[in-house]
């Protein structure tokens, strides 16, 4: 009994101390600073860590991977305190400036290029197996069960965390993520309007809608996330992710649509002055 309790009191100070930590360092998850977010995933601690995730989007997102590729930027963007983040991809579209924009230093990527699928998912499997690296990107059609294995089996050999982004060949192949995955969560993520400040003209800072459909040990969720620190002189902050949630829409529904307006009554004539109505009309 009292080894069991021993267990169990270790077991809430490690959560302790990761909740503490905010996912930094040797921490087993990153923190997106707001509870409802961090709720939805196991232990409430945030996104895991050491783990992959799958990421994409529809339409020509899933051809682009615009939107899923700057929120990957952000989100990763904490974890270059542990290491560099290696980018895998098939196209050289890759825009580092872009990505300095969005406050992802680009000293601390690396870009590999390679020829197919099965390179890329080798070339991710290797950068996680890797010790020094904090977060590996790739850039690939699909991951089956097998594939995902592997990465997992890497990520906790090299503790770093890995990001797939679910990105089809233009003009080819059909879109989406394999059905059975070890992946640890789920996106799918599109971009969404800015709203500028009160009293301010232009644009506001990027804005993304992010639907966690998926996550091990937890629950789904969908929120707005935009990154008020982007395209702007800011350093990488200790205290806050770069991704915070538009409070206002976050995990709700959105508005229904306002009811159509009713149809106007037919008219009608009385009875026998039809005609008569007819005649006033000409």
């Amino acid at each position: 009994m009292a080894g069991f309790r021993s267990g169990r009191l270790d077991a809430v100070r490690a959560k302790i101390a990761a909740l503490e930590t905010g996912g930094r360092g040797d921490s087993e998850s990153l923190s997106f600073g707001d509870v409802s977010v961090d709720r939805c995933f196991p232990g409430g601690g945030g996104l895991p860590l050491h783990r992959w995730h799958e990421l994409g989007g529809e339409g020509m997102e899933a051809e682009t991977a615009a939107a899923p590729a700057a929120f990957v930027a952000l989100l990763a963007r904490p974890l270059l305190k542990m290491g560099p983040a290696v980018w895998i991809a098939r196209q050289d579209d890759l825009h580092p400036p872009g990505l300095a924009g969005l406050g992802f230093p680009a000293g601390g990527l690396i870009e590999v290029w390679v020829r197919d699928e099965a390179q890329a998912l080798a070339a991710a499997e290797d950068a996680l197996g890797a010790s020094g690296v904090g977060a590996v990107i790739v850039e690939a059609q699909a991951c089956d069960l097998t594939a995902g294995r592997r990465l997992q089996l890497a990520c906790e050999k090299g503790r770093a965390t890995g990001f797939l982004i679910a990105r089809r060949p233009f003009g080819g192949g059909a879109p989406g993520i394999a059905g059975g995955s070890a992946a640890a969560t789920r996106w799918s993520i599109a971009s969404a309007p800015s709203a500028p400040a009160p009293g301010r003209p232009g644009l506001g800072p990027p804005r993304w809608r992010a639907s966690l459909e998926r996550c091990r040990g937890g629950r789904p969720g969908a929120w707005l996330f935009e990154s008020p620190g982007a395209y702007s002189d800011t350093e990488i902050q200790d205290d806050a992710h770069p991704l915070r949630l538009v409070a206002e829409l976050g995990d709700r529904q959105l508005a229904p649509a306002q009811p159509a307006r009713p149809a106007s009554p037919p008219i009608r004539f009385p009875v026998g002055g039809e005609d008569a109505a007819r005649r006033r009309r000409a």
